[in-house]
Order: structure tokens, then sequence, then C-alpha cells
């Protein structure tokens, strides 16, 4: 005997509910970059494979990081959008199905005759579902997985960011603290000199010119100073602020900034930034929702079916409600097809379109301003030690001239102006110094952000 399966009309409508996408095929667009970087570097570890930790090898700043990681008022936000854009996601996704409910109703209709009638029902109904012939529901729910995993890729740039600044407000700080105890030296140097510049005074050894001269160092310094704390105190708030708490006093002992190292990284190919950076990552995910809200836009011009439907007991007297016999169910489809709209979906459609192709632009403008923000980073890279060599070099010679002026001035050879010259030139180049230094590794900072950075799970 053969058995024959005669489908409900609510599994009929689940079937039909299969659909085709009208979006438009995606295709990455073309990088709209050089295919390599102008300044080469060598071979080694890719940014993204080094794990921070790795990379900043201080103690204290790897703390720093921890903390920053775990209270960053930004990077809290990033996460509550990724919480926010999956709800969202799973709304539109819900709609794909049906909606079961329990329903329960009761009417009383009078006529002219005041005759009293009575209907009760009670039952699962599914109300109002689309059956999704054209993919507008299926488009829809394409869009917001791709905001949803917009949102995840862009709390990641956030993270890579925080740690990048979190690392060079740090830095910062280390070379406040040098130039402070610089410029303190050199203050005291002064005033000692000055104090003997005075006494010679006293004794008319020396005209007033020279008196001031030296007085004018002394306080050149001083503003210095105040300067170096304002500077100091400033950078010190910005960390703090990054972390989000105040900073324990448990923190491992910091480091200087002239025996801090950071490895040089290598670049790629430009087309490894599709996949390492993630704000590039991200402007895709929104170039593909763009294009799923074109398939959306397109389906609104087909018909749209709908259906409710209800199954249940049904009975003119509330008692007789559970009764043998009651059982009842209803379908009830509905069919909407656009005739004349003024020309909405038409205005729908341009404006999806054009929303995609404003995507496309900042696709490819994340992907150029990754190509320049590396290649800034690759150049400083390649000249930044020699600049650091060289200012130290320039220092050096600069403490050789002063302590010759020194004896020469001792000796009446030179000029109490020259000696105030060589005083002046070599702290300029000493605070040179030590500000090449912080730019040299805060480039090295930079150019790890720009790479896309590494894992930010590991150790955490």
């Amino acid at each position: 005997m053969i058995k024959r399966f005669a489908l409900t009309p609510l599994a009929a409508a689940l079937l039909l509910s299969g659909c085709v996408s009208m979006a438009p095929k995606y295709e990455r667009p073309a990088a709209p970059v050089a295919a390599s970087f102008l300044v080469s570097t060598a071979a080694g570890e890719a940014a993204s494979a080094i794990e921070w930790q790795r990379y900043f090898g201080d103690a204290r700043l790897q703390e720093l990081v921890r903390l920053a990681l775990a209270n960053n008022r930004d990077l809290r936000v990033a996460v509550l959008n990724i919480e926010q854009a999956r709800a969202q996601f799973r709304i539109t996704r819900a709609d794909r199905l049906p909606t079961l409910g329990l329903q329960a109703t009761g009417n009383r209709v009078s006529n002219d005759n005041e005759d009293l009638s009575s209907l009760y029902s009670v039952g699962l109904g599914v109300s109002a579902f689309e059956l999704d012939l054209f993919g507008r529901v299926k488009s829809l729910s394409d869009a917001a997985l791709a905001q949803y995993l917009a949102t995840g890729e862009a709390r990641r740039a956030v993270q890579v960011s925080l740690v990048a600044s979190v690392a060079n407000a740090y830095l910062a700080t280390l070379a406040d603290d040098e130039l402070l105890a610089l410029t303190q030296r050199t203050l005291t140097t002064r005033e000692e000199s000055f104090k003997l510049v005075k006494l010679r005074f006293d004794n008319g050894v020396i005209s007033a010119l020279d008196l001031e001269q030296a007085r004018s160092l002394v306080e050149t310094a001083r503003v210095s100073l105040a300067q170096q704390q304002r500077q100091r105190a400033a950078d010190f708030n910005l960390l703090t602020l990054l972390v989000g708490q105040p900073l324990p006093a448990t923190l491992p002992a910091a480091a200087t900034l002239y025996d801090m190292r950071l490895a040089d990284l290598p670049a790629g190919l430009p087309s490894d930034l599709l996949a390492s950076r993630p704000d590039i990552r991200a402007a895709e995910q929104q170039l593909i929702a763009a294009n799923a809200n074109i398939g959306a836009a397109r389906a609104n011009f087909f018909p749209r079916i709908s259906l409710t439907a209800a199954a249940g007991s049904t009975s003119s007297e509330l008692s007789g409600l559970f009764s043998g016999g009651s059982f009842g169910w209803t379908f009830a489809p509905q069919l909407v097809l656009p005739l004349f709209d003024t020309g909405r979906n038409i205005a729908i459609l341009g404006s999806a379109k054009a929303g995609r192709d404003i995507a496309v632009a900042q696709y490819e403008k994340a992907i150029q301003t990754a190509f320049r923000e590396v290649s800034d980073a690759l150049a400083g890279q390649a000249t930044f030690a020699e600049q650091v060599r060289a200012q130290r070099a320039v220092a050096g010679a600069e403490a050789e001239r002063f302590r010759l002026a020194e004896l020469r001035y001792q000796n009446g050879v030179a000029s109490y102006l020259d000696y105030l010259d060589a005083q002046r030139s070599l702290f300029i180049a000493q605070q040179a110094a030590i500000q090449a230094n912080l730019q040299r590794l805060q480039n090295q900072v930079t150019l790890y952000r720009v790479l896309g950075g590494g894992d930010l799970t590991a150790g955490r």
C-alpha cells in the first residue's frame, strides 16, 4: 500500500519561503594602491603574528596595557556596540522564521433584532509571517550580519589603537623624566656658574653685561623646567585616562627611555593589509552590508506574501472550548503587489545603490589611508635610527665644545659670550637627542599599529 502525505498550509508556506537573493554578487574591489611599498624592509616575523606582550617587553608597560584593556571606556563602548549589533542581527534573523504564539479570543456580536452570538477560540497561531520568495528578509539579515561583523572589527581596531596609545604615552613619560633630569642638572650647573659670575662682578673683574647674560641663562633653565614639569603632568594624565583608572602603586619599576628596545618590523606587501588591518576589514563588512541592502531594495518591486495562521479549539460557548469536535484551523495568506507608489521603491533602490557606492569609496579610502600610514612609518624606521645616532654625536661634540670653552674662558683666552653660547648649545643638543630617541620608539609603535597589531588575547 502506498502512503500519501499531504502538506499542511503552514508547512507548504515554509517550503516556499526558501528564496533566491536578489542582491548583486559581491566582488571585492581592487586595492587602489601600488603593489609594494617604496621602502623595502628585511624579512622577519609579521606584526600580526607577534603578541603585544612579546613586542612590548617592558614589565611596567605590559601591566599598563593589561589595565587599559580591562578598564578603558572607549574599548568598553566598542564592546557594547558589538552586543547591540548582535542583538539587531538576531532580530532580523528571527524575521526569517514564523513567530508562534498562544492566542485566545472572545467575540460577542449583536444584530438589529438584539440577538447575541458568541465565538470563543484558543490555540496556537502564526501572525504576519512573510514568505521570503524574493530574498528581501534574507538580504536584510545578511546586511545585519555584516554590520555585526563590522562592529567586531571596529572593536579590534580600538584595541590595537589603545595598545599603541598606551605605549606612546608611556614612552612620552619616560622622555619627560629624562628631560626633567637634564633640565634640573642644567639649572643646577647654571646656578652655580651664576654664583661665580656674581662673585667676579662684585670684585670688579667682569661687567654687568656678563652678569645679566648669566642671569638670563639661569632664568631660561627655570622656564624650561616649568615647561617640562607641566608636560610631564599632562602626559601622566593622558596615560591615566587611557588606562581607565589611577595607576597602581604596585606597578613594576619603570625602565629608561635610553634603554628601551623595540624590534624592527617587516611590512610585507600592501595586499597583506587587507587581512591584518581591522579597520579595512570593518570597511569591507560595511560594503557587504550595503550590497545586501540593494537586494532588499530590489525585492520591493515584487509581490510580498504574508500569512496568518491559527489552529486550536473554537466554540460558541465558553464551556465548550475543550470538548470533542471543537478543533479547527484558519489560514489567511495575503499578497501585496506594488502598482503605483509615486516612485518610492525606485528611490529606495537608488538610495541603496548610492549607499553601496559610498561604501566602495570608503573601503578604498581605508586601503589608501593604511598604505600611507605604513609608508610613513617605514620611512621613519629607515631614517630615525641614523637621526638618533647623529643627534647623540652632536650632543657629544657639544659637550666637548663646552668643556673646552669653559677652560678657555677660565684661562682668559675666550670671552664669556663664547662660554654661554657653548652652554646653551649643549643643552639644546641634549634635549634634541632625547626627543629624537622618543620619536624613533614611537614610530616603531606606530608601525606595529598600522600593520594591524598582533594577538591581543594571548596572556590577558
